[in-house]
């Protein structure tokens, strides 16, 4: 004899769809922001390149640099104008103009690329308030390129003092201003790397953000030597590549800003981009 046991289901009710399964849900929050914009930062290819040649341009041109100097001794010629006043630092801190460029337009790629390849509409959709990935963007990339710049200012400095030994611009980290000169350099480089991020950002454009980032950090400073001697005075001093420069000169004049008052007028240029990109991010269509 055989028992038959029937299973029990409970019954759909007609027209009725069965109960999805609950999601979690995720919370927007600035430490999440922050991952996001980091690991898109490393995936890309062009990270990594660029990063790269900022490091190689820093101490290729400085251990070329310190080399020149050397050779030009050697030669029993004259020093060269532009070696005249050379320090240990300045030589090593020769290729600064080069890295700048390299870093700062990684810093427009960061942001305008993601507009060039229509992925910004994802970003802003999982971040509707907007301003959050601006923000991160800029911290993540500025922490980043102050970085590189720092050892690549460090590792210039290291290689051009031993090519430089026993020269009258040699240098060592026990000099007045030596290490503050480095660090100055690092953060220089970090805010031309915010200041491109910003650029990208209002611009929405490669070809536009570089165009004007290298405007702003080449092709002003020359103009402005066409004008007036009394112009120059007034107007050298506060553009963005000059300040940066004074913070890491070993040496100040009248014609220059103190290391503080360079770091001040840098802030406020890297503020005012940031805050032009803000403003385009929260009035303007993604």
């Amino acid at each position: 004899m055989s028992t038959l046991t029937a299973t029990s289901e409970t019954p759909e009710t007609p027209g009725t769809a069965p109960a999805a399964e609950e999601r979690p849900v995720y919370r927007v929050t600035g430490r999440r922001v922050l991952s996001s914009e980091w690991a898109k930062l490393w995936s890309l290819r062009s990270t990594w390149i660029t990063l790269g040649l900022g490091l190689v341009f820093l101490v290729a041109f400085g251990v070329i640099a310190a080399s020149h100097y050397k050779s030009g001794l050697g030669s029993g010629r004259p020093p060269e104008r532009d070696f005249a006043d050379a320090t240990g630092v300045s030589l090593s801190l020769f290729g600064t103009n080069f890295a700048q460029l390299a870093l700062g337009v990684l810093g427009v790629l960061v942001t305008a690329g993601e507009y060039s390849t229509g992925m910004i509409r994802s970003t802003m959709a999982a971040v509707p308030r907007r301003l959050p990935v601006l923000w991160s963007k800029a911290a993540v990339y500025g922490l980043v390129a102050l970085v590189v710049a720092t050892v690549g200012a460090f590792a210039a400095f290291l290689v051009g003092s031993r090519i430089l030994s026993g020269t009258p611009a040699a240098m060592g980290f026990g000099h007045s201003g030596v290490v503050r000169a480095l660090l100055g350099a690092g953060l220089y480089l970090g805010l031309v790397g915010v200041i491109g991020t910003a650029l990208g950002a209002l611009l929405r454009s490669v070809a536009g953000g570089i165009s004007v980032l290298v405007a702003a950090f080449m092709l002003v400073p020359g103009l402005v030597t066409l004008l007036p001697s009394s112009w120059q005075g007034d107007i050298n001093p506060y553009l963005p590549s000059h300040a940066g420069q004074s913070l890491f000169a070993l040496t100040h004049d009248s014609t220059t800003l103190s290391p503080g008052a360079g770091l001040l007028v840098l802030l406020g240029w890297t503020v005012l981009a940031l805050g032009g990109a803000a403003y385009r991010l929260l009035r303007g269509d993604v």
